[in-house]
């Protein structure tokens, strides 16, 4: 039996404080997590200026938009460099959720060893399929999708896995 992959979910709650950010790694380390995750995106390419904030993220976080929400919780690419590094120098690895393709290719240039799928992109094939022509493990996140979106697009994924010659082993593709 193969043992449990731990990844502890730091997503967006340094609230963009690299400190914070860099002090989530370490407390996932110390806990003996296998992987700490972030999430990477732009505001810009994410959400249009002036888009209202759903009800709860008005009472959590006060007035202004859903863009400026958003960007003040993006992180640098200087910033997710420092933030691989600190996980390398702890012994835990480095993931963050990619929301757009240019975070796809800065995050595997760090080396981030397999990409998490958030559950609001399954649906999205243009990018699944940028996903899987990574030829990196997949970690999908299925939480907002109904059983026929999660059959198209493990069906996408192993395609387009098939197509590019891409041997996946077992634990290739977590749905």
């Amino acid at each position: 039996m193969k043992p449990v992959f731990i990844i502890a979910e730091a997503g967006v709650n340094h609230n963009g404080d690299e400190a914070l950010a860099i002090e989530l790694v370490e407390i996932a380390a110390r806990c003996g997590a296998d992987a700490v995750k972030f999430q990477t995106f732009s505001a810009d390419k994410l959400v249009a200026r002036g888009t209202a904030k759903a009800a709860y993220q008005s009472r959590e976080t006060g007035a202004g938009d859903q863009h400026g929400m958003l960007k003040a919780l993006e992180l640098s690419q200087a910033a997710h460099e420092r933030l691989a590094a600190r996980c390398a120098d702890v012994g835990i690895e480095f993931m963050s959720t990619p929301f757009d393709i240019e975070s796809v290719d800065m995050l595997l240039g760090l080396g981030m060893r397999r990409i998490k799928v958030p559950s609001g992109e399954i649906t999205n094939l243009p990018f699944l399929r940028y996903l899987a022509g990574k030829c990196v493990p997949l970690v999908v996140s299925t939480g907002m999708a109904d059983m026929d979106e999660i059959r198209q697009a493990v069906d996408l994924i192993r395609q387009t896995w098939h197509v590019q010659g891409f041997t996946p082993q077992s634990d290739s593709l977590t749905v």
